[in-house]
């Protein structure tokens, strides 16, 4: 009897932090499974070298579909005309999906018209913004999968509440954990001296990191005045490294905003690099939804500058606080992490590094040969 054969979909860098963990979990089970890595293509990322793939304890991609950008609905046909011609050619049992990209959404829809069951990891998240993209890229995706892989409690609640059995929700942990813990002892054990995060550490032996992205931040002129107004007083104080995403520079220098000399803008690094930094920091404010996760899972402080988050086990159990972006929020916030006072959080539920066995347990059960 062939194994199983399973296609691993992943559209940008964080997506095969993702699935790298389940590849390691299916490897283990070479005699009931099979897989291929489908690389949409969908954001370009220099940092996707060989030794990314090193990294991550992964093989590089058996496809690439060179999806590349353009607008939501380009990039979305891309991916399922191309996709749809590779699950033509060699039909897999299962596509594996995760998180809430376009890749995502493109994936999971050629497969079901394909008649192809669709597996959804991180499934159930909610943000209840529709101006998200992700929060729609989420619900059609889930509205259309056959298996859900939830991180948290609150996923396994959205889904029941939405119709889905409780036969096909499972709540598993959190795979981004499982690579954070595997790739965080291997930064233990290497030498970080060529990582140029480290000498920034040795400059400043206490600092906060910054990171922001979403368009509701630093494409909208007055919220991003009021951040940065927050991050200059907090910076007297603490050194503030912000790794800056191009779309968030080219808005610095088009709105004229002034940081001041304590915030340092460096590039954006790569995983092993950027969690080398931010692993060790005092404080970290962001609007990124991994963040939140990752922060919780190792115990590190975290603001995040969102009115809402789709990822309420990082708030209600972990050390995320969820502080808009009114600058006087901001600053009472991060003052009481400064002053030793900061929210005391815990790692949730099976975030044990163990989510993506149990991903591969759930599979081989639901697969049919």
């Amino acid at each position: 009897m062939s194994p199983s054969l399973i296609y691993l979909v992943a559209g940008a860098r964080p997506n095969f932090m993702k699935i790298a963990p389940i590849v390691r979990a299916l490897q283990a089970r070479a005699d009931r499974f099979d897989f291929r890595i489908i690389h949409t293509g969908q954001h370009y990322d220099r940092e996707m070298s060989d030794v990314f793939f090193d990294e991550l304890g992964i093989p590089k991609p058996d496809y690439h579909l060179e999806a590349g950008g353009g607008s939501h609905a380009t990039q979305t046909a891309k991916i399922m005309v191309a996709f749809e011609e590779i699950c033509q050619k060699a039909r897999p049992d299962c596509v594996l999906v995760v998180g809430d990209v376009n890749s995502t959404l493109a994936c999971s829809i050629d497969a079901k018209k394909l008649d192809i069951p669709v597996a959804h990891v991180e499934a159930g998240l909610r943000s209840g913004d529709m101006r998200m993209p992700e929060e729609i890229n989420r619900l059609v995706t889930d509205s259309i999968s056959d298996w859900f892989f939830c991180t948290e409690p609150a996923g396994v609640d959205n889904l029941l509440r939405e119709g889905k059995g409780q036969d096909v929700v499972f709540h598993v942990g959190h795979v981004m954990v499982d690579n954070l813990l595997y790739q965080r002892d291997q930064l233990d054990a290497s030498d970080k001296a060529g990582l140029e995060t480290e000498a920034l550490k040795q400059q400043f032996p206490r600092y906060g990191v910054v990171t922001l992205h979403r368009p509701s931040n630093v494409d909208d002129e007055q919220n991003f005045h009021g951040i940065a107004s927050a991050l200059r007083d907090i910076a007297a104080e603490l050194p503030l490294i912000f790794p800056v995403h191009p779309r968030t520079r080219g808005n610095l220098e088009k709105f004229g905003l002034d940081l001041g000399p304590n915030v340092h803008l460096i590039r954006p690094q790569g995983y092993m690099s950027f969690l080398n930094l931010w692993k060790d920091a005092a404080l970290i404010m962001t609007d990124s939804g991994g963040l939140q996760e990752e922060t919780t899972a190792l115990g590190v402080p975290c603001l995040t500058l969102r009115e809402n988050t789709e990822r309420p086990v990082t708030i209600d159990e972990g050390s995320n606080v969820l502080v808009g972006t009114d600058p006087a929020r901001i600053l009472e916030e991060a003052a009481k992490v400064l002053a030793g006072q900061g929210k005391q959080g815990r790692r949730p539920a099976l975030w044990d590094g163990k989510a993506a066995e149990r991903i591969v347990a759930d599979l081989d059960r639901l697969i049919k040969l």
